[in-house]
Parts: C-alpha cells; sequence; structure tokens
C-alpha cells in the first residue's frame, strides 16, 4: 500500500484512542522501524525519543528477538491458560532471578491495565479488605478498573466509576509543592516526611482496617516523571507494615532497565509486596503483562480459589517474546547502559536549563526525563495550561521537534524523553540539540 490508501483506509476503518473521531490528532503513517529511528511513507526517519509508547526498551527491530517469536510460532502458537508449556516455565524463572524481594509467583496479562487490576483483586481478596489509595497524578490502565485507579484527569471521563473505595492522595511533586511552595531550602528528606505524614493521616481518616493496598508508580510516567525524593518510598513501606497495608508498585513504564536499574524500586531498596509490569516486558513486541507477587500472597491462595483468569494468560508468542527481551538486556548490559546514557541525558538538561528562560525544571533518571516549560520561573506558570489544548506556543515548540526529526510525546507544558536503552551518545545529544534549538521559540513568546 501506498501512503494516501494507508491513511485512507485507516480512517475508514479505526476507532481511536483519546480523541474525537472527527479530529484525532498526531496521527501519521509508519512504514519501518529499525534501532532508535522509525520512517514515514515519504522515507523520513525520526528519532524515536519515546521508544514508540514507552515500552521499545531495546529498539526496534531487534532479530534475536524477532527470530525466538518466530521458533514459537512455529512450535506452538497457542496453549490455554491451564496448560504448562516451556516459555511459561523458562520466563518464571527468569523474572524471579531479577526482580526484587520474595515476589517469585506471576500472573500473566496482556498489558498494564488488566495486570493493574488482578493485583487489586489479589489485594483484597488476600487482605480481606476493599479500599485502594493511589495518587492524583498517576496512570494506571484505561479498562474500567484501572481508570478508577488513575488519580489524573483521564478517569474524569467515566465517573461514576464501577469499581469503587478508591481514594486518592497527593503526590511528592517537589517542583510544584502546595507544603513548601515559599520554600526553597527544604531537604527532600524534610520533604517526604511530611508527606508521608500528610498520608498517614488520611489512613486514619480512612481507617487503615479498611485499606488493602496502596498503589503507586514508583516513578511517575506521562504526568511528568516525578521521582520520589530520598526517604519517601523508605517511610511509604514502613506506613504499610505498620497498617498491615500491601505496597503494590507500578513499573509498567519505569521497569526493565528504564530508570537504570531492572526496576525503579532497586534504586531505594524497597521491596513491594505485588509489582506490576508490561511496556518493556517484551519491548513491545508482543503484547504482554504481568502481575508478581510474594511467596506469601501466592501460598494463601493455594486452598483458596482465585476467581480471575484470561484467554491468552500465558500467551506463548508473548512469553518467548519476554525470555528473548530479557536475554537482549543483559546480553547487550542495557541496564548499565542506561544509568551510562542517564548521566549524560542529565548533564544536557541541566546545561538546557540554564541557556533558556522557558524551561522551570528539568528531572532525569536512567533514560527517563521530563523538561518541565513555563511562562514565568517565579511564578512557574504552565507554558501550555493544565487540562487544556496546547498552548500556540507549545505547538510550535511541539512542531518544530518533529518536523525536524525527533518523535517525542508532551504532556501539556512537558517535553518526556523516553528513548530506546540502545541509544548511543551522539544520538542523544542530536535529540537534545533539536529540543534546544525547539527552545528558542518559547524564550522569544514569553
Amino acid at each position: 500500500m501506498d501512503r494516501e490508501e494507508v491513511l485512507s483506509l485507516s480512517f475508514k476503518h479505526n476507532f481511536w484512542t483519546w480523541s474525537m473521531q472527527r479530529n484525532i490528532g498526531d496521527v501519521f503513517p509508519v512504514k519501518k522501524a529499525k534501532g532508535v529511528y522509525f520512517w514515514d511513507y515519504n522515507g523520513k526517519a525520526y528519532l524515536d525519543f519515546n521508544s514508540m509508547v514507552m515500552c521499545v526498551n531495546i529498539g526496534h527491530g531487534n532479530q534475536y528477538v524477532i527470530d525466538a517469536m518466530m521458533a514459537q510460532a512455529n512450535e506452538l502458537l497457542f496453549a490455554g491458560p491451564h496448560m504448562a508449556t516451556e516459555p511459561r516455565a523458562k520466563l518464571g524463572q527468569l523474572l524471579s532471578e531479577i526482580i526484587p524481594g520474595n515476589l517469585d509467583h506471576f500472573f500473566y496479562t496482556l498489558g498494564g491495565s488488566d495486570a493493574n487490576e488482578n493485583a487489586i483483586k489479589i489485594a483484597r481478596a488476600y487482605t480481606g479488605r476493599f479500599k485502594i489509595m493511589t495518587r492524583y497524578l498517576s496512570y494506571h490502565g484505561a479498562t474500567m478498573g484501572a481508570v478508577a485507579l488513575t488519580g489524573d484527569r483521564r478517569r474524569l471521563a467515566w465517573e461514576p466509576n464501577v469499581m469503587p473505595s478508591v481514594v486518592h492522595f497527593i503526590d511528592p511533586y517537589m517542583y510544584r509543592s502546595v507544603f513548601f511552595q515559599n520554600r526553597k531550602d527544604v531537604s527532600e528528606e524534610e520533604f517526604s516526611n511530611a508527606y508521608i505524614q500528610h498520608l498517614e493521616e488520611i489512613i486514619q481518616y480512612e481507617g487503615p482496617q479498611t485499606i488493602a493496598a496502596i498503589l503507586i508508580e514508583t516513578v511517575t510516567g506521562t504526568n511528568g516523571i516525578i521521582i520520589p525524593p530520598q526517604g519517601y518510598l523508605q517511610g511509604l513501606r514502613k506506613l504499610c507494615d505498620k497498617y498491615g497495608i500491601l505496597l503494590i508498585t507500578d513499573e509498567v513504564m519505569c521497569g526493565f532497565g528504564r530508570t537504570g536499574k531492572w526496576f525503579a524500586v532497586d534504586h531505594w531498596d524497597i521491596k513491594p509486596d505485588i509489582l506490576t509490569m508490561a511496556k518493556g516486558i517484551t519491548s513491545g513486541y508482543a503484547p504482554m503483562g504481568a502481575v508478581a507477587m510474594t511467596h506469601e500472597i501466592a501460598e494463601f491462595f493455594m486452598d483458596r480459589v482465585f476467581y480471575g483468569g484470561l484467554t491468552y494468560n500465558g500467551h506463548p508468542l508473548s512469553l518467548a517474546a519476554a525470555i528473548a527481551n530479557i536475554q537482549v538486556i543483559q546480553q547487550e548490559n542495557l541496564i548499565e547502559k542506561s544509568a551510562e546514557r542517564g548521566k549524560l541525558l542529565k548533564k544536557l538538561l541541566e546545561d538546557m536549563k540554564l541557556r533558556h528562560a522557558c524551561v522551570g525544571d528539568v528531572r532525569s533518571i536512567g533514560l527517563f526525563a521530563a523538561i518541565e516549560l513555563v511562562k514565568d520561573r517565579n511564578t512557574k506558570e504552565m507554558l501550555s495550561p493544565f487540562n487544556k489544548p496546547l498552548s500556540s506556543t507549545m505547538e510550535k515548540v511541539k512542531q518544530y521537534i518533529l518536523d525536524n526529526g525527533v518523535f517525542l510525546y508532551t504532556h501539556f507544558n512537558v517535553l518526556l524523553i523516553i528513548p530506546p536503552l540502545i541509544i548511543t551518545d551522539d544520538e542523544l545529544t542530536k535529540g537534545l540539540g533539536i529540543i534546544d534549538q525547539a527552545l528558542n521559540i518559547a524564550d522569544s513568546e514569553i
């Protein structure tokens, strides 16, 4: 098919996500992808600074993974959820070796949304409690249960939600803290302590005996790459232990090397009770998610029925992709490369902040980064307002970046930088150089 036919038929028959169907926004035809690039039908290359949808951690078109999937397809393409297969056996062992703590049992899903929904089912059954606490700037998926767990604006369109008893609380967002907005000298530890105390107050009001779990994105993703300050996750773990509440960490976006560790929780040496994953588990080569749980939680269901299941639970093709993907991460030392590239990324972002008046804040951990743009550094007024269409200035910045061959996502006033872990120093510098030029547009208009 040529470009026009692809577009015509795609518009004719597809129902698009997160869009008004008459005005679907940033849809353009993609023909092929390899490494850190993909190409449109005009042959134009785009440096992929978003790993497509924050998932292609090992880069596009890795032949090792493709060959593993082809071999699995030729041997056993599908098996039912109660069938033991070689990829099911191998992946469980592999995951148990890289996931922190004693999380050694896994429930396989098709993505992050159903991973989080099943994590909640498990937590409620295990604790005998019903309330789930999540943060306002969290995103946990688009299915009806997962969108109820989500704290951000995307849940509002579907309220009243079909899953009750979700309580939201405030994120530890240092740049935009309501507790310390007039202080610049606050330490990370003091900041964390205040937010943990506030959360404990909410727990007391809700009744700790009713709360099954606290679910967090270990590092908040699309809502701005919000990195927990020192002491926060340790405080959260202690709070959960104090009240018998399970801690669930959503590593759908920040897992599998994205932050410079296998999982983001590894940076703070805390052990969750349940960990959810997707995206980077196969680098998007096949649909897959998973729920990891402790041995104790799995033991609870030895003599109790778990009322949940999926036709494609443990799909052999997805499992084979996950195994090969993890092997690529190991063989190519992508965890170490993510950490090393992350140092360069952090330096280039800090330099960019010094050069541009429009840059209010930069945040990064490994190859997981954000540039927050403002109209005024003193007031921190967003360059593009919250929950509104992009401002004309933000549109110009975004379009300049795309026109010059870099693909990334924006979130209101935030530019997200989430490239494949295989990116080189030169490729990273090239992409950031284009972003740097685009920020001159914002500087001239604020």
